[in-house]
């Protein structure tokens, strides 16, 4: 009786096929309703498969010649007859977006129902690639093959992403990577971006790869270098990347790092000079539009340089350091007469639009079309900068934003940590005609206090920073303006300079008297490509000056430096330079030739007189001997001579390594010798393979 009342409860639940068993039935399409019910499952096949042959399109991306395969799909009719794509196993992306385009054009059917309910089936189905009229009965998946299913195509993920490789076709060549800034490696395409009738903007470094490819095939260049050799070890030596891998949505590179010098100082009173550098660099890019890219170099470096290079090191020191190394950062002691001097560099580049490129990393900017800049250089050390890039009709406008460091000891706060500043700049570029180019520069330099962080005030892109200077305090901050510009005379020669006023008495210029007020300096500039017809010989001449006192700053913190090295020509202020500069190259060899004569009044700091004669910008201004009768060179007046001769080979073309051998000579003659200024007239030979990334500025 129990077990008839138990039937009789569960009866209105269950429903049963003449055989006794529970009733279900497969998902139904309109064309399928007059079938037979055991004939239901193969109808409902049939009709996904048919409107897979009917609707499937291979991308025009992926060659049915060359790839052949399967796309496995996993998928369901849910309780409302409609088609949902759970999991699709596919080598290529374009596969899976067909495969779910196409069962998203499935329409609504009829439901799967089970005891007459509606309820949900799921079916995997293999599609065959090239398509064909497949026969193959799509195959309902219980709950433990759905499972197995996606654990299947989970476990065979780690071997898919190198089934998903495509060969290396070099992106960088139009990726958002920096062009590693070298005069040398510029020199190659500078007639290129500098013709007459281009509207190219060639100030702001460095450039993109994406901008200069509009002007120079750098694939065409390289594979005119080629050594076109079968074997692996060769291509890695003399053409490639040492890892190189790239599929449609990535790629990147891995390289190592060497700069290994030895050398002879006559000199030094010791026996010989080296530098010892190893480090990797990596770079890449993300996404199929290739407008992410990323750089990283890291480089740790043992070295020992000339006798006026190691001296001039140690002078800039920090408080709790050994020297400073020149463009590079601070160094510890290694050994007895050595110095350890780690570098890392890293920076993101994304352009969400043609016109606009934005940068946030660690490294350097320069602004000019000279070997120097007095805007702004790359002679200091890296430092962490935010770059916008906006360019548009005959308009280039960077912005960027540094963070920088004072590391004297009168720059440590309570905690001993390093006085941290800011320095924000803005340059714009405009092409007035097809020969014209005219530049606006102003930057401003605050440092972090008490009351002042990072001042909201200088984000704004547009905005001139004198004025924001007088709002928050005429005193707190260092705001210095620039014009620039650039004539191409014709496609062979242009000329360019640069004008920086630090601040402006026209009073005092009006007087006559050489006022100290009247901080300024300049530049003029010529290059001549393909000098005298002789084809990749490039010739510059150049001269800068710069009155004392620029860049300096009645407060010491509010200089125009970083590491205490100037953000502008490595020389600081009260100076003149002339330069002559050749650059020549063949094939894969190459030579460079520089000439520099130079006038500089330094301080003579010998307790007697201990006045700033206005070259050194850490010291404050305050500190002159006089108002009036200032002049370039005054103080104690040195003469320099500085010529050096380098020839190589571009051993691999991808990484810019190279094998070279130079000689510098160096002529050093003040009027007197002091504590941190000494005669120097030296011969420096030196012999080295390195990885060119960076600019070397040994004519201090």
């Amino acid at each position: 009786m129990k077990k008839f009342l138990f039937i009789l409860f569960l009866s209105p639940f269950l429903s049963f096929s003449q055989d006794g068993t529970l009733f279900e039935k497969p998902p139904v399409f309109p064309d399928c309703e007059s079938v037979a019910i055991e004939q239901l499952q193969h109808c409902f096949d049939t009709q996904v498969l048919t409107h897979i042959f009917n609707n499937f399109k291979v991308p025009e991306t992926i060659s049915e010649e060359k790839y052949k395969g399967e796309v496995v799909v996993l998928f369901e009719v849910d309780k409302e007859g409609a088609f949902k794509v759970i999991y699709i196993d596919a080598m290529y992306e374009e596969l899976k977006e067909e495969a779910t385009r196409v069962f998203e054009d499935l329409p609504k059917i009829t439901p799967g129902t089970y005891n007459g309910k509606p309820t949900f089936k799921q079916y995997t189905v293999p599609i065959q690639i090239p398509i064909v009229n497949q026969t193959v009965e799509a195959k309902v998946v219980s709950e433990k093959e759905k499972v197995q299913s996606i654990e299947d195509a989970i476990k065979t993920e780690y071997d898919s992403v190198s089934q998903k490789l495509v060969p290396y076709t070099n992106k960088e060549f139009t990726s958002q990577l920096n062009i590693p800034f070298t005069h040398s490696a510029y020199a190659k395409f500078d007639r290129n971006i500098n013709l007459v009738g281009t509207n190219s903007h060639t100030a702001s470094k460095p450039f993109v790869y994406e901008e200069v490819s509009n002007y120079y095939d750098f694939q065409a260049a390289n594979e005119a270098l080629s050594k076109a050799d079968a074997s692996l070890l060769s291509r890695k030596l003399w053409d490639e990347h040492l890892v190189r891998y790239q599929s449609e949505d990535y790629w990147f590179t891995v390289d190592p790092i060497f700069d290994l010098q030895v050398g002879k100082d006559t000199d030094a009173d010791f026996s010989s000079t080296y530098n010892n550098t190893r480090g990797i660099y990596i770079q890449g890019g993300l996404g199929k539009s290739n407008k992410f890219s990323f750089h990283a170099s890291v480089f740790e470096s043992q070295g020992r340089f000339a006798q006026y290079y190691n001296q001039y090191a140690e002078s800039i020191k920090g408080a709790d350091e050994t020297a400073v190394i020149p463009g590079r950062g601070i160094a510890k002691r290694f050994k007895s007469d050595s110095y350890d001097y780690p570098v890392a560099e890293a920076y993101l580049s994304y352009a969400p639009a043609a016109f606009f490129n934005v940068q946030f990393g660690h490294g350097k900017n320069f602004i000019g079309d000279g070997y120097r800049s007095l805007f702004i250089s790359d002679a200091a050390s890296p430092s962490t900068f935010l770059k916008l890039n906006t360019k548009f009709w005959k308009i280039k406008y960077t912005n960027t934003w540094m963070w920088l460091k004072d590391i004297r000891p009168s720059a440590k706060d309570d905690s001993g940590a390093y006085l941290s500043k800011y320095m924000a700049t803005h340059y714009l570029s405009w092409n007035a005609t097809k020969k014209l180019n005219i530049g606006l520069f102003e930057s401003v330099i605050w440092a972090k206090t008490d009351n002042r962080n990072f001042e909201i005030n200088y984000i704004n892109p547009i905005i001139f920073y004198r004025a924001i200077e007088f709002e928050t305090g005429q005193k707190a901050g260092n705001a210095i303006l620039g014009l620039s510009a650039k004539y191409k005379v014709n496609d062979n020669i242009n000329t360019y300079g640069q004008f920086i006023l630090d601040e402006f008495s026209l009073n005092h210029i009006k007087g006559g008297e050489k006022s100290w007020k009247n901080k300024f300096g300049y530049q003029l500039g010529v290059k001549y490509y393909d000098a005298f017809k002789f084809k990749n010989l490039m010739l510059q001449a150049e001269y800068n000056r710069v009155r004392p006192f620029t860049y300096s700053h009645n407060s010491s913190f509010l200089n125009y430096g970083h590491n205490n090295q100037s953000m502008a020509h490595l020389w600081g202020a009260n100076f003149s330079e002339f330069i002559l500069i050749g650059r020549y190259h063949y094939d894969r060899w190459f030579g460079n030739a520089k000439v520099i004569l130079g006038s500089r009044g330094l301080d003579f700091n010998d307790g007697t007189d201990n006045f700033s004669y206005g070259a050194d910008i850490y010291r404050t201004y305050n500190d002159r001997p006089a108002d009036t009768g200032v002049l370039v060179g005054q103080g104690n007046k040195t003469n320099t001579f500085f010529a050096n001769v380098q020839a190589g080979y571009l051993i691999n073309p991808a990484t810019n390594l190279k094998i070279f051998a130079d000689v510098s000579f160096r002529d050093f003659n003040p009027e007197a010798n002091t504590l941190t200024t000494f005669k120097n007239n030296t011969v420096w030979f030196n012999l080295g393979i390195r990885t060119d990334l960076f600019n070397w500025y040994f004519d201090l």
